[in-house]
This record gives structure tokens, C-alpha cells and sequence, in this order.
């Protein structure tokens, strides 16, 4: 048949069908005019069954198969797209950029953390529910508000972290520096695990080490990954008095590092992460209540369906209770704040 042709585009696959018994051929892919055997040329196609054209529908020369193209959304940035900033300054302090190593061991921080975007989503997303009450404890005591990002690299803000070290809690407290600051822990809860108890025990901590590492927060930080002792030995050692020419432990020589390029992405999630404020987790409301347990023990579940939830929301308000029942005591407990809680409307049954 004449005038049947091929049509070839980007990303479209065309199946051309001749109109009669024309024959294609195997090297060139045309279609000849005439065919000697018009079986074998309607053979490669007797599978693939093309419906009839509608009444009034115009029928084209040719027949095509299209494959729509996949369009992307969005630009795909290479993680060069972003760059650490020339200058930055955290807790009031310079950082020596211009120092090779400083900036070296920084920017490798700050790509790791980019690196895993998925990771870096959730954290910045977390922040919306563990920073405002570390915030609010931070300027109470007239500390730097940059010191809430060792959460991210302390817990990565998970109220239950655990560590080999057997360090607990969003602030990581090791059982001797809790009890050094009054957080209890027993076969009941421990209070390590409490963000505002822990926050207040890190704010604590943090002072004591500023003063006695000469109001260097960067030594400060340094002395609450690896302990004060250990670097104000170290320090003494290598004859230097600053972090940042200090060789020491491997975790201890990434941390401050790693704080620091975590006020440089979470602080500014919009431009690395494509976050907004409103993308982050919203607070939970809270209320606490005293529960006092007169019988030998009660379960949480039942505490939670008198306040108005549930088992897992109550765990997660109070994760220093390790246990799924309350001995015998009086407890301060979190749990959503309601206008008036499932035991009211009981009341209002039985006056």
C-alpha cells in the first residue's frame, strides 16, 4: 500500500502496520509494496489486534502505539549544588573556617547529614516537637539556643534512645552523670528519658563545663561527649588550649563538627530540606496530672482510658515509665489536654 511510512520520537515507540499485505523488512525495516507471501508478512502480527475505527472516525495511514514520556517533578540537585557558608558562628563563637582541617571536617558533616535526605526530613520534621521546650529551658537559664541542636546528634530527638554505653534518653546521660544531677532511674522509670527533666540536668552540666573549660562552649561540648577530665588531659598532653587543634577520640574529633552543621541544615530546613514550618511535627497539647495508684499496682492502659487515650500515646507522652503498670504511689503524669476528660461525662451520668 503507498504512503504508509514510519513515525520516530523522543520517547515514543511506533508500531507501523501496513494497510494490505505489505511485507517489512528484517534489515532495513521498510515496507515493501508487494509481497510474494502475505501469510508469512501478516505472520509478526497476529497477535496484536487493533480495534475497528468508530462510525463517522476518520482512519489515519498509519496506526501508533505511544508510550507516554515519565516526567519528573522538580530539579534533581547533586549534592554540590549546596555549600557550606564562608562564615558561621555558633553559641557566640567563630568557627576558623579558614583553617583547612576545620572546614574539612565540618563540611564532611554537613554532607553526610544531606547525604541521607530521607533521615534529614524526619529530623527536621522531629524538631518541631522536641525543640520548643528545650528552647524555652535554654533561654530560662540564660544559655545559648544553639546548644538544642546536640539533641539531633545526642538522640536524633527520641525521647528512648539507648546506647551501648548505656547512655538514656534525648540527652544521653550515662547512669553516673545522671545521678550526678538527681535524674533518678529504678525497675519503674527513668527520669533520663524525660525531655524537660533531662533538659534541665544537660542545662546544669553544660554551665559547669563552660567554667571549667575557660567559657569555651566548643570544649564544653567537647568535654560532654568524652568527659572533662579526659579532655582537659588531652589538652594538657598536646600542649594547646583549643578544640579545634585538639586530637583526640574519633567520636569526640566528628561531634562538635557534627552540631555544627546541624544548626547549619535544621535551622534553615526551607533551603536544604524544601521544608516549611508547617511541614514540621506540631506539639502535642499536654496536660499533667497526679495519678495516685492506691492498689499494689494499675495498669497504664487503664490510666490512659481515664484521661482520654490510649496505651502507645501514653507510653510515648511518658517515656520514662518502663514498665506497662504503676506500683503503688503518686505519679505526675502527661497526657492530652481536653476541655473536659472522659471521667467527667461519667460523672455527668452518675451525679
Amino acid at each position: 500500500m503507498e504512503g504508509c511510512h514510519a513515525r520516530v520520537g523522543y520517547w515514543v515507540l511506533t508500531v507501523l502496520l501496513a494497510c494490505g499485505t505489505g511485507q517489512v523488512s528484517a534489515q532495513t525495516g521498510s515496507v515493501s509494496s508487494e509481497s510474494k507471501e502475505p501469510a508469512k508478512a501478516e505472520a509478526g502480527f497476529r497477535d496484536l489486534i487493533l480495534p475497528e475505527p468508530l462510525e463517522g472516525q476518520v482512519e489515519t495511514e498509519d496506526r501508533l502505539v505511544i508510550l507516554p514520556e515519565i516526567k519528573r517533578e522538580g530539579e534533581r540537585f547533586f549534592l554540590s549544588a549546596f555549600k557550606l557558608p564562608d562564615k558561621l558562628t555558633f553559641a557566640g563563637q567563630t568557627i576558623p573556617l579558614d583553617n583547612w582541617q576545620v572546614r574539612e571536617r565540618i563540611e564532611y558533616e554537613f554532607y553526610q547529614f544531606l547525604e541521607d535526605q530521607g533521615e534529614s526530613i524526619i529530623l527536621a520534621k522531629r524538631t518541631g516537637r522536641c525543640f520548643p521546650p528545650a528552647e524555652r529551658q535554654l533561654a530560662e537559664n540564660g544559655l545559648p539556643d544553639d546548644l538544642k541542636y546536640m539533641l539531633l546528634v545526642e538522640s536524633k530527638c527520641i525521647a528512648a534512645a539507648y546506647s551501648k554505653a548505656k547512655a538514656s534518653g534525648p540527652w544521653q546521660f550515662i547512669p553516673s552523670t545522671g545521678r550526678r544531677y538527681h535524674l533518678k532511674s529504678d525497675a519503674v522509670r527513668d527520669e533520663r528519658r524525660s525531655l524537660e527533666m533531662s533538659t534541665e540536668a544537660a542545662i546544669k552540666y553544660l554551665k559547669y563545663l563552660k567554667d571549667f573549660q575557660q567559657n569555651d562552649w566548643f570544649l564544653a561540648m567537647a568535654s560532654y561527649n568524652a568527659g572533662e577530665e579526659r579532655v582537659r588531659k588531652l589538652l594538657k598532653e598536646q600542649k594547646i588550649t583549643d578544640y579545634w587543634k585538639m586530637h583526640g577520640p574519633r567520636e569526640t574529633m566528628r561531634y562538635v563538627p557534627r552540631i555544627i552543621a546541624a544548626k547549619e541544615i535544621y535551622s534553615q530546613p526551607e533551603k536544604y530540606l524544601g521544608l516549611t514550618k508547617k511541614d514540621l511535627y506540631v506539639p502535642v497539647d499536654t496536660e499533667t496530672v497526679t495519678v495516685n495508684v492506691k492498689e499494689a499496682q494499675r495498669n497504664l492502659t487503664s490510666i490512659a482510658e481515664e484521661f482520654g487515650t490510649y496505651f502507645l500515646e501514653l507510653k510515648m507522652l511518658n517515656p520514662e515509665f518502663k514498665k506497662d503498670v504503676l506500683p503503688k504511689g503518686t505519679y505526675q503524669i502527661k497526657v492530652p489536654r481536653q476541655t473536659c476528660p472522659n471521667r467527667c461525662f461519667k460523672q455527668d451520668k452518675n451525679p
